[in-house]
């Protein structure tokens, strides 16, 4: 079966895409997805776009975003950036949901566009999906309907900042929402926190380091079946650290216990570590410690 990249860089042509009529807005746009009716090819389509999508619907299908399949079969919010890749498989069909695009320029100048990138939930694979009750719902339409009627009307000089505001309360209310799916997850969360603190300890117990390297963090998510933002996420929820913090922490604790029980050279236990370059290993430490690790070796 053949696959097809389909690239929508503007609002204009995801309306088109959508068979939505003409966009009333060019830099932002709500589309009532049960309404639309995309002018599909055939086979697995590849979409990448030049906007920042907040998709809340149900549909039967599946989607794939990065490497991770997306299941919207009960009904979940997917958010995504300009340049992602997302997949669909032929027999994709909408039931319900909405959408809101909006493009990077809509942004300029002003504060939100300068700390979106901080909301972390637009660069998950979405192993992680937030999945929102009937009233989050409503809170976050009655917010879309304010912008749609900002952008229906005469654009004035207030237009934009008005449209702007409605999408920063939208993105704060995805923020409790998602803090509140943390909490409602307590358990499943120090689970993970536990299987990750013994994939940890496992790890640098073993003599995998010369041969592996140092771990990386997607190398713990991927185990965990997570992404790598939803991992540190969820462990600087419960343990106040991301996974690189705990990486450091387990190698400083295995370096700390190499410089005092041994004599080996600093070069011998970096390597050990998994370090190439000695120096970066020392680097490390200090930053950590404070110190050097043969200032660290001569305390008594």
């Amino acid at each position: 079966m053949s696959s097809a990249y389909i690239d929508m860089n503007t609002i204009g042509a995801l309306h088109d895409y959508y068979r939505y009529g003409k966009p009333k807005h060019p830099l932002i746009t709500v589309i009532d997805l049960a309404d639309a009716h995309p002018d599909r090819p055939e086979g697995e389509i590849f979409f990448r776009t030049g906007f920042y999508s907040i998709i809340c619907k149900r549909f039967e299908g599946i989607l794939k975003y990065g490497r991770s399949h997306y299941d919207f079969e009960e009904g979940t919010l997917m958010f995504t950036s300009p340049g992602q890749v997302i997949s669909s498989n032929p027999g994709i069909r909408n039931v319900e949901g909405w959408g809101l695009f909006f493009h990077p320029d809509l942004l300029n100048r002003s504060e939100l566009g300068r700390k979106i990138q901080s909301y972390s939930f637009f660069h998950y694979d979405v192993n992680e999906a937030l999945h929102l009750s009937e009233d989050e719902d409503k809170t976050l339409q009655d917010c879309l309907i304010k912008i749609e009627r900002e952008y229906a009307q005469n654009i004035d000089r207030h237009t934009q900042g008005l449209i702007v505001d409605n999408l920063q309360l939208i993105l704060s209310y995805c923020d409790r929402f998602y803090d509140r799916q943390f909490m409602t997850r307590a358990k499943v969360g120090r689970d993970t926190v536990q299987q990750f603190e013994h994939l940890l300890r496992e790890y640098f117990g073993a003599d995998s380091l010369v041969e592996e390297g140092l771990p990386d963090v997607q190398y713990f998510a991927s185990a965990l079946g997570y992404s790598s933002g939803y991992l540190s996420d969820l462990l600087l929820k419960y343990t106040g650290k991301t996974t690189l913090e705990h990486i450091h922490l387990q190698l400083i604790d295995r370096a700390k216990h190499l410089l005092w029980s041994t004599d080996k050279p600093v070069s011998a236990i970096a390597y050990e570590l998994g370090f190439e370059h000695p120096s970066h290993f020392s680097k490390l430490f200090k930053a950590r410690t404070g110190e050097s690790p043969r200032s660290f070796r001569k305390q008594e």
